[in-house]
């Protein structure tokens, strides 16, 4: 029997037979063209489950394939129905041997073709179980094209240099079909290790099979360890996403008689098009699956007194001027940086919260309602979720607080990693947020994660990983509390710029830290990509004009944050006059466009930009408007801009910051939808608005 979705633009072919495993034939943007060989149809099993002491199917490495008892599940029954999010159907499986029962969720989205995909499994046998392996998703028959013609988009990511892009043949990252009828052990495998979701890659990629004009696109939407890999199987790219797992990240897991466990949830989708296609529509997903706040309803401009400004050195002397300089702008919240919580060393002595008397002589709340006169809100920095080496808690605070192998606790960087599975860490880091609220009226958490916590901890675990998936989850439920009881409190989700990227912390968070980049020119990449990552109101984009810039310096500054969320930093007193005027500007031209950033997707004329590039471009677009910032950093003065959406319209093209500028020349060709920009020299950077 055939149970076939259609829907939201998504076409899905499951084969459900009782006593026989669910197959997922097809998932794209299409109907399904080809039939799978009827001996071939279990290499498109809809679910992987992998248990102490089982065997698998053949010879497939180290790969998450033919795992038992995953091929073992047979179907017992689904459900087809709607919730407030759109249509939501459920696969029941079971296998007879051991007991263990699944519950395969896809959630769809009403106009989105995106589905939110998680299994639940449950143990209804008498024994234990031990889990190794579970995946969130799995698609075979991804496409079987020539090879060169199917290529990945991998997002890099590093400090100081996230979300960059490379896109790549299969067949040149080591994909060769060996076999028309089975698995191959060689993997195309992208994974995260330890509490950095987003340290080395971000939990996306893409698929591009050019012959047929679509792409596939995945999301893991978690905030800790995670794995996805392409394998071949019958001569045909399968895909496997999963949290974390045993062989990579230490994880394993002891399903009692009664227990469920629940994996990380992936988000899957397919478009026809390309990357401007695929991230529209991740766009509206994210937007649709996020706390609602009124942060991304207002998009206020927020000064931190960080970036190329305080370094972390905050006094009551040096802040009152500054602070001044930032209302001056029309900047609506102020957040003080680290440091402001000793007078020694601030890396080392996080974990106890409480304002130095030296920094502060008349105490913190001097500054704060310094700020508040000013018309802004408070903000301060905190790194709740770990306690440095000099911190006097760290000789009070009992073994459990902190995550340990063997028998011992475990550091990085002169850091312990709190346990969010403790009670007692909870509620002293809640107190914490508590306290700053209640007496300073602090408005705006810049929460840092400055360490990687490893494998994780063997602490009332059964595993390391096991330990780091709960503390995990423990520390999303923390944050689930704050909001209900504050849920205009702004959180910015900061971890050394943007090393926790990933949509369980987005889902919560209204803002995002996108990088530390101190080089305002090589800024311009992360920004021109960030709405790949995140929606364009989360991603917060520094703007730190230096006091000795010439004035296309200030206005690149400016460029690179306009579309996005400002995050304004510089020694804003010691600029000259004309470049606050600059600043004073921009920060204007935002607050009458921010209604559009909010509702507005993203595109890019040249393509996701790449560090080195000479031109980039990142653009917006409303049903009414267009925007685009556009980059020169070398090469020839002149660029041309395809803008597909408005080809053939009469389209008003104007240079809208700076606004008084005769440097920009802009020649709009409506047949070809081709609009040609000049910049004269590198360096140059300008925010084009279309009516």
């Amino acid at each position: 029997m055939r149970l076939q979705i259609e829907e939201n633009g998504l076409y899905l072919v499951f084969e459900i037979e009782a006593d026989q495993p669910v197959w997922l034939l097809h998932m794209g943007a299409r109907p399904m063209s080809r039939e799978p060989k009827e001996d071939q149809k279990f290499l498109y099993t809809m679910l992987e489950v992998q248990t102490t002491g089982e065997s698998r199917l053949e010879h497939f490495g180290l790969g998450h394939s033919g795992t038992l008892p995953g091929n073992r599940m047979n179907y017992v029954s689904h459900t087809d129905q709607v919730n407030e999010m759109g249509r939501v159907v459920e696969i029941y499986t079971k296998d007879e041997v051991t007991g263990l029962s699944g519950r395969m969720v896809y959630q769809f989205y009403t106009g989105i073709p995106v589905i939110r995909c998680r299994l639940f499994l449950k143990n209804e046998g008498s024994e234990e179980i031990g889990l190794e392996a579970v995946s969130s998703y799995v698609q075979a028959g991804l496409g079987s094209e020539e090879q060169e013609e199917i290529s990945l988009l991998i997002p890099h990511n590093s400090w100081q240099e996230e979300i960059q892009w490379k896109e790549t043949p299969v067949n040149q990252l080591g994909y060769h079909i060996i076999s028309d009828s089975g698995i191959s052990s060689k993997r195309i495998q992208i994974r995260n290790i330890g509490s950095w979701s987003s340290g080395e890659y971000l939990p996306l990629a893409c698929l591009r099979n050019s012959s047929r004009g679509i792409m596939q696109f995945w999301q893991i939407e978690h905030n800790g360890a995670w794995n996805w890999e392409l394998q071949e199987r019958a001569g045909q790219l399968a895909l496997v996403i999963n949290g974390p797992d045993e062989i990579n990240h230490h994880w394993w897991k002891s399903l009692k008689p009664g227990e469920e466990f629940e994996t990380v949830p992936a988000a899957v989708g397919c478009v026809e098009g390309g990357v401007d296609e695929t991230f529209a529509a991740l766009t509206k997903y994210r937007r649709r699956i996020r706390r609602k706040n009124q942060d991304n309803e207002k998009l206020p401009i927020i000064f931190n007194d960080y970036m190329n400004c305080l370094w972390a050195d905050p006094t009551t002397r040096k802040e009152l001027p500054i602070i001044d300089a930032a209302a001056a702008a029309g900047c609506e919240y102020y957040c003080i940086d680290a440091g402001w919580y000793t007078d020694e060393n601030w890396w080392y002595k996080v974990g106890e919260w409480q304002p130095s008397d030296i920094r502060f002589p008349n105490g913190l709340s001097e500054v704060t309602d310094y700020i508040k006169a000013k018309g802004m809100t408070p903000g301060i920095w905190l790194e709740i979720e770990v306690m440095g080496t000099q911190c006097d808690l760290t000789g009070k605070a009992d073994s459990g607080w902190f995550f340990q192998r063997h028998g011992k606790a475990a550091l990085d960087r002169d850091r312990y990693q709190l346990d969010f599975r403790n009670e007692e860490v909870r509620e002293y880091t809640r107190g914490v947020v508590d306290r700053l609220i209640r007496e300073y009226g602090i408005g705006y958490f810049k929460i840092d994660y400055n360490i990687n916590a490893g494998i994780g901890t063997e602490y009332h675990s059964d595993s390391p990983g096991d330990g780091l998936l709960e503390h995990n989850r423990a520390y999303l439920r923390w944050l689930d509390g704050i909001f209900t009881d504050y849920p205009d409190l702004v959180i910015e989700n900061c971890s050394s710029g943007g090393m926790r990227m990933d949509y369980a912390m987005l889902s919560r968070y209204s803002i995002q830290s996108t990088s530390d980049q101190t080089d305002y020119l090589k800024y311009a990449s992360i920004a021109a990509n960030a709405p790949s990552a995140l929606a364009p109101e989360q991603a917060a984009i520094w703007s730190y004009p230096l006091s000795d810039s010439t004035r296309e310096q200030t206005i690149f500054n400016c460029v690179n944050s306009c579309l996005l969320r400002i995050h304004q930093s510089g020694h804003m007193g010691a600029l000259a006059a004309d470049k606050r005027e600059i600043v004073k500007e921009e920060l204007g031209y935002y607050k009458r466009i921010r209604k559009d950033i909010k509702e507005a997707l993203p595109f890019w004329p040249l393509g996701l930009a790449k560090d080195g590039d000479g031109w980039m471009c990142l653009g917006l677009k409303t049903k009414e408007k267009g925007y685009l910032a556009v980059w020169r950093l070398k090469e020839g003065e002149a660029c041309r801009l395809p803008l597909v959406y408005w080809r053939g319209e009469e389209v008003d093209v104007k240079v809208a910051f700076p606004a008084d500028d005769e440097r920009c020349k802009l020649s709009w060709d409506s047949e070809e939808g081709v609009l040609e920009v000049v910049l004269p020299q590198e360096g140059m950077a300008r925010i084009i608005q279309l009516n």
